[in-house]
């Protein structure tokens, strides 16, 4: 230990320039990336953005008439055949609901894997996985026969998105300016909302004009270079997180590959010797792979106990889980509500411009105050509770409306500001943990919000609907779980919390990995060579 921290401390002489020519600049490669570089921080939160919005533009196609479609009716002797997706398999609306909850079982069982392999595995590399997942799944969504075969490839579509959902907004968090964190959060989450409306507004039209199926091919089309792009793009490290040792591995396979050679050239007594050896190494190595499985998985528990231990996160979560079963439900059947509420015959249209227009400027509102109030944990719990509750009340009072002008108006802006906690509620996730519990965090809070949010909110509003047959009334006790998640994110205010983004780096991370995990917004190289020693288990 006292050798690395020597090794750490000097310049290098020339006594280790053999090993540094077999590993040259590696804490420089990692993540630093020049500023004469194509690859920013704004083209990052660019790219991210496109991403993000093809990701729900995906989740809002399935929900529009065009793509969902409607069962088919009988009045009489007379019957009109269905459409879309619930027409051609003959779906009830609680099996057309399973088809939500089916894309989020993936999601929740695909984010705490893919947060833990982000300590072992090149986050970035992981984003390029998990996309290549979602385009081939949305590709078989178009050639799907009957529900399960939908169901099962729904499924799969939530196993490629967890990936960028865990990981994109810690990356885009260790990029952005300090006083315009939550405002560049906002811009991200403000795809979530705008996706939805312009995949209401595209199923529309692609599932009437061509036929539910093109909707998705046209999807994985999309999708498709950047799900290369995350392959072929130089890979970027999270702050708090060390390098991963991939180069590494190949130069020292390399090395070993080339021993054999010598050992024969020198006499079949060594060539045996070293079989013998290579044997040897085989089996520790096997030993220290599952010592690793044990040793990740142990750490993976005990990050989970820090996680629900910490009080602000819990209130913040159990917040979001009220808050996201109202807007999963919305963003299902709210096209199918407005059509039987208020006969809109355009309403996939109508949904979608109010949500596209609400959601990106109440998204954006909602970082710009946090920002402006400067963002603390505190300040985002009340803006978070204040939102929320009036917001709900607008929401809860359009329903009430007779007059379809009347709804759209109120509605409008109940959406416009409950749209406005997507910057904060996600600024809290990721600054009341430490930077190496991000990826983590936005996980479990991802798994959280689906698995008691909006997985049972869809289904459920679609059995209700099917007990009592009033889309009104149905609505109406919906937006009521609005008011519950306003009264827990008011407790956050009163808790103790302190901004942990800088943890990491003052008190766990070394110099090197620091040198290593540095964000793209900071100029300049440092060149530091780090030594691999081998750790037991």
């Amino acid at each position: 230990m006292a050798q690395q921290q020597e090794h750490e401390g000097k310049p290098e002489s020339s006594s280790s320039q053999p090993e540094s020519s077999l590993e040259p600049d590696m804490g420089t490669k990692s993540t630093m990336i020049p500023s004469t570089s194509w690859f920013t921080p704004k083209r990052l939160l660019a790219i991210f953005c496109v991403i993000n919005l093809l990701n729900y533009l995906d989740r809002g196609a399935i929900a529009s008439n065009g793509v969902n479609g409607s069962q088919r009716t009988c009045e009489g002797v007379t019957c009109k055949s269905g459409t879309g997706i619930q027409g051609d398999f003959n779906l009830n609306n609680f099996e057309d609901g399973v088809l939500s909850s089916a894309f989020m079982v993936g999601l929740l069982v695909a984010s705490p894997i893919f947060a833990s392999l982000a300590k072992s595995v090149n986050p970035f590399r992981l984003i390029g996985v998990g996309l290549s997942v979602w385009t081939l799944a949305t590709l078989c969504c178009g050639f799907s026969f009957n529900f399960w075969s939908i169901a099962v490839c729904r499924m799969l579509v939530g196993v490629g998105e967890a990936s960028f959902m865990s990981l994109a907004a810690p990356f885009i968090d260790d990029n952005a300016p300090v006083s315009q964190k939550t405002a560049w959060l906002a811009i991200f989450y403000m795809c979530i909302p705008a996706g939805y409306a312009i995949g209401y507004i595209y199923g529309g039209l692609v599932g009437n004009h061509f036929g539910w199926r093109y909707a998705f091919w046209v999807e994985a089309i999309l999708m498709f270079p950047f799900a290369i792009l995350g392959f072929f793009m130089k890979p970027l490290q999270l702050k708090g997180f060390a390098p991963t040792d991939s180069e590494k591995a190949l130069i020292l396979e390399t090395v070993v590959s080339e021993v054999p050679d010598v050992g024969v050239s020198n006499g079949k007594d060594e060539a045996l010797s070293l079989k013998e050896e290579f044997r040897d190494k085989s089996s520790h190595e096997a030993s220290r792979s599952k010592c690793a499985i044990l040793d990740q998985f142990s750490r993976f528990l005990k990050d989970m106990k820090e996680l629900l231990l910490d009080k602000v996160f819990v209130v913040n979560v159990l917040g979001y889980i009220a808050y996201n079963f109202v807007i999963g439900a919305y963003s299902y059947w709210g096209p199918k509500a407005g059509y039987s509420i208020y006969n809109m015959t355009n309403a996939d249209m109508m949904f979608g411009g109010i949500t596209v227009v609400c959601g990106i400027l109440g998204t954006l509102a909602g970082g710009l105050v946090l920002d402006f109030m400067t963002n603390t944990i505190s300040n985002a719990f009340k803006l978070l509770s204040l939102t929320t509750f009036i917001g709900g009340a607008c929401c809860f009072g359009a329903f009430l409306f007779k007059s379809e002008y009347g709804f759209l108006a109120l509605f409008a802006f109940g959406e416009l500001l409950v749209f406005a906690t997507q910057g904060p509620v996600n600024y809290v996730c990721l600054h009341c943990v430490k930077p190496s519990l991000r990826p983590l965090s936005m996980a479990m809070s991802t798994v959280a919000i689906h698995i008691f949010g909006d997985v049972p909110s869809s289904p459920l509003v679609g059995l209700i609907q099917d007990k009592i047959n009033n889309w009104r009334t149905t609505a109406l006790i919906l937006t009521t779980i609005f008011f519950p998640a306003a009264a827990i994110w008011f407790i956050g205010i009163f808790l103790p919390s302190v901004d942990r983004f800088n943890e990491d780096s003052e008190h766990e991370v070394s110099s090197v990995e620091r040198t290593s995990t540095a964000p793209l917004l900071e100029e300049g190289t440092a060149e530091t060579s780090a030594s691999g020693q081998s750790q037991e288990c």
